[in-house]
This record gives C-alpha cells, sequence and structure tokens, in this order.
C-alpha cells in the first residue's frame, strides 16, 4: 500500500473518502460540520458515520470515545474499522485527519499499521465469487506534518512484512513446506546486499548430529530444512539471535492429534514466519544491527520411519532426551536450533513459537507468554510488545521446575509425566540448550490466529514481526 504524508486541509485532499476521529465532546473540521450527515455522527468509540461534504465527495466519521482513554491500540483499532469501510464504499484512495493527542507519531504509526493489517485478505486460492470482493485500498495519506513521514514509512515496512508472514501462516501446507520456507528465505536474502542465507537439507542436519531436527523430520518424506539468515548491519550492539520454530504441519507423529481442529496445524511454522519476515523488514529499513536468524523446519507426521514415544535422542550440544510424547515436536527442533545459534556467535536470543496449548489455557489470545533467563532481555521484550499492541506477559523461571524436565533413562524428557506448568516446563526444557547466553522464549501458540482483534480477525495474525523490529531498533539505539 502506498503510504504518503501531506500538508492539506480536509477540503483539498483528493481522496475517495477521508476519515476523520471524533472525541467525546469534540466538533467536527470546518468544512464536515455542515455536511451531509452531519448531524448524526457520533463520537461513540467504534462508531461510524458517512458523511457527504462537496469536497471530498465522502467522509467517514470515526467515534473515538473519550480523548483521555486514546491510546495507540483504539487508533489501530478505528484504522481497521475505517479501511474496512471504505473497502465497503469501493474506495481505494483512503486519507486520514489524525486525532489530537499527546503524540503525534505513536497515533501516524497506530493508524497506518491498523490500515495495512486491516486491509489484509488471504484469498489466492479463490476461482472467483459471484459477488465480487471489494476492490484493495491501495493507498493512504496522513494529513499532517512532514515530521510524521518517517514514523509512516517505518510502520508501512513493518505492517506489510506482517501481512506477508500472515500469508505464510494462511498457505496450505501442501504449498508451504520446509522448501518454500527456504525458498522465500533465498529471497529475502536476494534482496539486500546486507542479507546471507544458508540452507541444510537432511543429510547435511544429520552430519551435524542435530538428532531432534533428524527425528522430528524421520517419520515424514518431505524434506526438512534448516534455514539460516545472516544480517550485517553493523553498530555496537552485541549480535542478536531470532530463533522461529517451523513445523510446517502438526500432525502429532505417533502421539497423533485430535482430527477435530488439525487443518490450523498448518500454522504450526507462525514462530518462523515471523522471524523470517522481521528479517527482511530490518533489512529493509536498514537498522545497525547484526543478527543471525535460525529456523528449523519440518513436518511432524507418522509413519513406519516416525520416531516413538519412549525413543532416545541426542540433540546437538550432547544432552540426551527421552522423547515420551512425539507431539512435544517442538522443543526438540528448537533446542538444536538454540543451540546453533549460540555457536553461530548469537549473544543474546530470542525465540518464538507455538510450542504449548497451555499457553491458550493461561493467558487467552491477549498476551503471548515470555520466559526468559535475563531480566534484561525480558525487559525489552516487554517494552517492544508493549509499543506495538503485541503483548507478552512473563512467566517465571524456578529452579523446581526443572525436575519436570528430567529424564529417566535420558537426561531430559521433552513431556513431564506430570501436567503442571506446561509452558514454564517447555520453556525450562528449551533453557538447557542456551548456556549463560541471555535468551527470552516467547509462547505464541494462543495469538498466532484467532485472535479477534479488529485488525487481525480469526485468521492469521502475522504476531511477532512487529514485536522483533522494534525490539531491534531499540537495541540500536
Amino acid at each position: 500500500m502506498k503510504v504518503e504524508v501531506l500538508q492539506l486541509d480536509v477540503t483539498t485532499v483528493d481522496a475517495d473518502l477521508l476519515a476523520v476521529g471524533l472525541y467525546d465532546g469534540d466538533e467536527l473540521p470546518a468544512g464536515l460540520a455542515g455536511a451531509p450527515g452531519a448531524a448524526d455522527a457520533s463520537a461513540d468509540f467504534e462508531k461510524l458515520s458517512v458523511l457527504h461534504p462537496e469536497q471530498p465527495s465522502r467522509a467517514l466519521v470515526v467515534g473515538l470515545g473519550k480523548a483521555d482513554e486514546m491510546d495507540p491500540e483504539r487508533a489501530r483499532v478505528a484504522a481497521a474499522l475505517a479501511v474496512k469501510e471504505a473497502a465497503r464504499l469501493r474506495a481505494r484512495r483512503l486519507a486520514w485527519l489524525p486525532p489530537e493527542t499527546g503524540d503525534g507519531q505513536e497515533t501516524a504509526v497506530a493508524l497506518v499499521t491498523g490500515t495495512i493489517l486491516g486491509a489484509y485478505r488471504f484469498d489466492r486460492f479463490r476461482s472467483g465469487d459471484p459477488d465480487e470482493p471489494p476492490p484493495d485500498v491501495d493507498s493512504l495519506t496522513l494529513l499532517g506534518p512532514e515530521s510524521l513521514a518517517g514514523a509512516a514509512e517505518t510502520a508501512r515496512v513493518c505492517a506489510e512484512a506482517q501481512n506477508r508472514a500472515r500469508d505464510l501462516q494462511s498457505l496450505p501446507s501442501n504449498v508451504a513446506t520446509p522448501s518454500y520456507l527456504a525458498r522465500r528465505a533465498e529471497e529475502i536474502a536476494a534482496g539486500d546486499d546486507a542479507l546471507a542465507v544458508e540452507v541444510l537439507g537432511r543429510d547435511e542436519i544429520a552430519a551435524k548430529d542435530m538428532g531432534g531436527l533428524v527425528a522430528v523430520s524421520q517419520g515424514t518424506e518431505e524434506e526438512p530444512k534448516l534455514i539460516v539468515l545472516r544480517y550485517s548491519g553493523g553498530g555496537t550492539s552485541p549480535t542478536l539471535g531470532l530463533v522461529g520454530k517451523g513445523v510446517t504441519f502438526d500432525t502429532g507423529g505417533i502421539s497423533l492429534k485430535p482430527s477435530a481442529a488439525m487443518h490450523e496445524m498448518k500454522m504450526d511454522m507462525s514462530g518462523a514466519a515471523a522471524v523470517l519476515e522481521a528479517v527482511a523488514a530490518i533489512a529493509e529499513l536498514g537498522l545497525a544491527i547484526d543478527l543471525i536468524a535460525v529456523v528449523p523446519s519440518t513436518e511432524n507426521m507418522p509413519s513406519g520411519n516416525a520416531i516413538k514415544p519412549g525413543d532416545v535422542i541426542t540433540q546437538y550440544n550432547g544432552k540426551t532426551v527421552e522423547v515420551n510424547n512425539t507431539d512435544a515436536e517442538g522443543r526438540l527442533i528448537l533446542a538444536d536450533a538454540l543451540a546453533y545459534a549460540v555457536e553461530l556467535g548469537a549473544k543474546r536470543i530470542v525465540d518464538l513459537a507455538t510450542l504449548t496449548g497451555a499457553v491458550t489455557v493461561a493467558l487467552g489470545s491477549t498476551y503471548a507468554a515470555l520466559i526468559s533467563n535475563d531480566d534484561a532481555l525480558a525487559a525489552r521484550v516487554e517494552a517492544a510488545g508493549s509499543t506495538t499492541g503485541e503483548l507478552v506477559w512473563r512467566l517465571p523461571l524456578h529452579p523446581e521446575y526443572k525436575e519436570l524436565t528430567k529424564g529417566t533413562v535420558a537426561d531430559l524428557t521433552n513431556a513431564s509425566a506430570k501436567r503442571k506448568a506446561g509452558t514454564i516446563y517447555a520453556a525450562s526444557f528449551l533453557e538447557e540448550f542456551v548456556g549463560d547466553t541471555p535468551w527470552a522464549h516467547v509462547d505464541i501458540a494462543g495469538t498466532a490466529w484467532d485472535v479477534g482483534r479488529e485488525y487481525t480477525g480469526n485468521d492469521a495474525s502475522g504476531i511477532g514481526v512487529r514485536l522483533l523490529v522494534e525490539l531491534a531498533r531499540e537495541l540500536t539505539a
């Protein structure tokens, strides 16, 4: 979507639809106050009223509620409502008169983000519809000072990257295979000289003794991939490591999942999608940071070759694991990837994964779980999530949780016999593979889809992209 910031009056803007936010007790701007429909305009939050001034031909009043309750989340919601109404009205060019708030740049970012995310739809596989879908809104104009342009452009880059992650999530698993993700990584690397990519296949993964990725992938004919993206942006900040779980379809393996919602398991690569597209956005923005992204990717399938409950494997760092539940596969591939990221030189690591159903029980779809061995890094991740609206809630680590990870005949077990603290236990397992490296784990199983926010809907959310970019931006400050 084209995004621009112009210094124009509401009566001179060239747009198919002008959106104006209205607070309780405020009046409409001159030029709109006397337009047909103005008398019915409401300031109630999320209320929409269409006006018909002389110029532009249509205006949309978006209720914002009380001014002292305005925040970026409300702006994102308002923008999403406006862009959906624009599509319904078949308006391709949307303009916004940003509401007056304490931080104009913050509001501009939220309006751009909500517009681009709210305009998203996934219709790649529709062959045609007798009811023609509304046209895409292809441009957004913010009416404001030129000083907003930089923030608006950053927001555009990040929101479009998030939509690309949503595309990856939404693709069926017979399209978005590990090889497809590898090709996407190669496309990203080809677009910027500061990026380099390496992709390992089944034989190379086995040669490196990555026992977790070998074990999970041995039940599928689909070729597993270990994807490594390096971005050399310079700067003085220690190298940031990003790790994303890339299970492109998860049946549960021999520990087979119930069939009712198994189709959703095409999105078990949501962490990988977020990491890949966050790297693309970081490179596009030219952030002054060095980073290493590691994405282990495979299907998890039952077959005569599949790993069985009770089997023992050796992970990349030499620790042995009893695989007592083959549906706890994400931690096995992440363990190898985390240890590899440390070996490659990551000085602090953030991993994103749709790791546990338990996190949805604990936090629903409002917060992702954050678990970390480092208070400073955890605070950075929390702050980034607060800024972008991709909220995280920190859960504790404690030495007692280590008891749950201990195996009977091996060092560790991937599934504790006791149904306690499932999300924390899984993270405590991962901690065994980062050593002393500062590390933060973000469990996005409850927030990767079916969130229900106005700007993401109930399908793929692309969560994590903007959080990771914001984290990288803060680390360069």
